[in-house]
């Protein structure tokens, strides 16, 4: 059995670029799952995509399947054999299936009696057998939501298929692909290297690509346009700025990168620089630069081409006279929507449908300011910037430049707040309260931005989940799983003090007219504790120690976000495991006990390691009382810390369950207290060592 690389190459016309890395990423992690459960063996799994091709190579794969051992239990003999010594159909047929005449099984002597029996040994297929249906079967399970036909055939892909490589080593493994024959045949750059470029081995695909202007390695190519871009912003002093998306999505669109660099009329820069740089990002893919000095936009823009051309010049001016006309437009609709106030667009929101039992945005907006001015209530602050931002966060989705460029809603309205002299917090925060886009992205910063972005999430989720759409598996159309963690990281990072349920209540309250959220409020705050458990657990806490938070039902996220940071600290602590042990054991008296009397005899203690007890409980509660009142829970739960020993003691020297009824209950009533005083923070309890 020999090992050497396998090569799988699937020659196509431009990709998606917005999706051919994951088709890639797919399609290896499929072919290399099958390989593994069919018994083959290798060693690195790679992927190669560029525009015209997906493909990977499995270093030092067998060459065949190692021999298996076939073992099956058929009939038992008694019924195998009929009164004459012939065999019965059950055997015939236990033979038949095992391939082999009914002499040629042997006989299985165990316990419960004795049964025909087939062993073999079976040599493993090729790789040759095993691959081309792994390979087409791969293809087909890819994440591709339209697939095209091509010319007259039935068959379907993501793009049409022009060449297939199937290779082991120097040897090609004949198959039909999508049908398409496989070769050793790859093609290079479409312009500089067009010919067919015949490998020798496996090992010689990425260099020969190379060789014919294309870097197969996504991660290659990707580095180098980063590189191509630092160097033109260096270059002038500028700092770029790009994102992930872009950086893949270009990234996917060339095979040999070639940096150029544009400019524009200064006079555009008059436009807001986020519409300028998205009509350079979203229409033509350029990345926009920025000055080192003061960030400012500069009228440069860099452009990564598919072609060493000899002529550049030609390029550059071909790109700068398309930017022009889409910049031209952006500061038509800047200076149009400028004639218009914010104010006066409130009332276009009512042709907008939000949802159709939940009426209009504008409908939505008047909600979510109510809401805001209720919040800001209950953190003693004025109402009056954030309750004027939810009434305009909405207005600039009917401009002309949120009609033409969606991702700009909230920072056009900042501009357009700004240009109507709304106040500063209030331009701020209909810019903000869209924050975070995306998991992980930007919060508002300013308070009236954070009361706004979650009072228009809690709208949002307590209206949904009163029509009944709520997310239902990987479904969730209204996006309320981002909402939700959008409501936690707001509340706890942005350490927002308020209290949830009750603003979820609000919310409900100002639907009913529409829709009965008699339990909204509270299906809406579970789904929310849901998302915290991930939030939590995301950062190491243990599922555990959440559980212990939850079970108090803290309705204030940041008053959890305290509570949890104590129980982790706690649990560090050496007394942690044999406190959550007693605590255990507390509990579980207490439930069995009829009636808990939380008064406290101190006449009725006989045993020295009671009255220890009663005595560092009545001292710790004075001390750890104005802690949990200012929140201090960390500090608390290691004040209490201390019982440790002394409870140890308790249980060690005191029967608890005393014939004395009296003092059986002066006891238990205790240990009551000892469980109050650790449940102020959390059900300790509930603590797995």
């Amino acid at each position: 059995m020999s090992t050497d690389t396998l090569l799988i190459e699937i020659g196509t016309e431009e990709l998606p670029p917005t999706a051919a890395k994951n088709l890639s990423d797919t399609l290896a992690k499929y072919v290399s799952s099958q390989l593994s459960d069919a018994g083959f063996t290798f060693d690195q799994v790679k992927p190669y995509v560029t525009p015209r091709r997906l493909a990977l190579a499995i270093s030092n794969t067998n060459s065949q399947q190692p021999e298996q051992n076939i073992e099956r239990k058929g009939p038992a003999v008694k019924a195998a054999y009929d009164k004459e010594g012939q065999p019965t159909k059950a055997a015939l047929g236990f033979a038949k299936s095992c391939g082999v005449e009914i002499q040629d099984l042997q006989t299985l002597e165990t316990d419960k009696g004795a049964w025909l029996y087939f062993k073999s040994l079976v040599a493993g297929k090729s790789i040759q057998q095993v691959l081309p249906d792994i390979i087409e079967q791969g293809l087909n399970t890819l994440p591709i939501p339209k697939p095209m036909r091509w010319g007259n055939s039935d068959v379907e892909f993501v793009r049409p298929i022009h060449w297939v490589i199937v290779m082991h080593g120097s040897e090609v493994i004949p198959c039909t692909i999508k049908g398409i024959d496989a070769s050793n045949l790859s093609y290079g750059h479409r312009f500089h290297a067009p010919e067919a470029i015949a490998l020798s081995h496996a090992n010689d695909y990425e260099e020969a690509l190379r060789n014919a202007k294309v870097i197969a390695d996504f991660d290659l190519r990707k580095s180098k346009i980063i590189s191509l871009v630092k160097q033109a912003a260096s270059k002038y002093n500028a700092t770029e700025i790009y994102s992930d998306g872009l950086t893949n999505e270009v990234t996917n669109l060339v095979e040999w990168p070639v940096m150029i660099v544009g400019e524009f009329p200064k006079k555009f820069l008059d436009i807001p620089y986020e519409a300028l740089v998205a009509s350079m990002r979203d229409a033509q893919r350029y990345f926009a630069m920025f000055s080192q000095k003061d960030k400012s936009l500069l009228p440069n823009f860099i452009i990564i081409a598919n072609i060493e051309s000899t002529n550049p010049e030609t390029i550059k001016r071909g790109n700068e006279r398309v930017i022009k006309p889409r910049f031209d437009d952006a500061g038509f609709f800047w200076n149009r929507d400028k004639q218009q106030t914010l104010e006066s667009r409130t009332q276009d929101l009512q042709g907008i449908l939000f949802e159709k039992q939940l009426g209009s945005l504008l409908e939505k907006t008047q909600r979510v300011s109510n809401l805001c001015q209720l919040l800001c209530k209950q953190l003693n602050i004025s109402d009056q910037h954030a309750a004027r931002a939810a009434l305009l966060s909405k207005a600039d989705l009917v401009s002309n430049m949120v009609n033409e460029f969606p991702k700009l809603q909230g920072i056009m309205g900042r501009y357009y707040a700004h240009n109507d002299n709304e106040p500063n917090e209030v331009a701020t925060a209909i810019k903000e309260h869209y924050q975070p886009l995306q998991s992980g992205g930007t919060l508002p910063s300013s308070i009236d931005g954070q009361i706004v972005a979650l009072c228009d999430r809690v709208d949002t989720l307590v209206g949904i989940f009163a029509t009944g759409k709520k997310p239902s598996g990987v479904k969730d159309p209204y996006a309320l799983r981002r909402a939700a963690l959008g409501v936690i990281r707001i509340s706890i990072e942005c350490h927002v003090d308020y209290d949830l349920l009750s603003l979820l209540k609000d919310s409900a309250k100002s639907l009913e007219v529409k829709l009965d959220t008699s339990n909204s409020a509270n299906e809406v705050f579970e789904f929310i504790l849901e998302r915290l458990r991930g939030y939590f657990i995301d950062q190491g806490v243990k599922p555990d120690t959440f559980e212990a938070v939850r079970s108090l039902k803290p309705t204030r996220l940041l008053d959890f976000d305290k509570r949890i940071q104590a129980v982790q600290t706690f649990r560090e602590l050496i007394e942690a495991d044999s406190l959550a042990a007693a605590n255990k054991r507390i509990s579980n008296i207490l439930k069995k006990a009829d009636n808990v009397n939380n008064k406290i005899d101190d006449s009725l203690f006989s045993e020295a390691a009671e009255k220890e007890l009663h005595k560092q409980l009545s001292a710790l509660e004075k001390v750890v009382t104005p802690k949990f009142e200012s929140r201090e829970y960390t500090q608390a739960l290691t004040d209490l810390a201390q019982l440790r020993s002394t409870i140890d003691t308790f249980f060690d020297d005191v029967m608890v369950m005393d014939e004395n009824e009296k003092v059986r209950n002066n006891r238990i009533a205790l240990l009551a207290k000892v469980n109050r005083l650790f449940s102020t923070v959390a059900d300790i309890s509930l603590l797995q060592s």
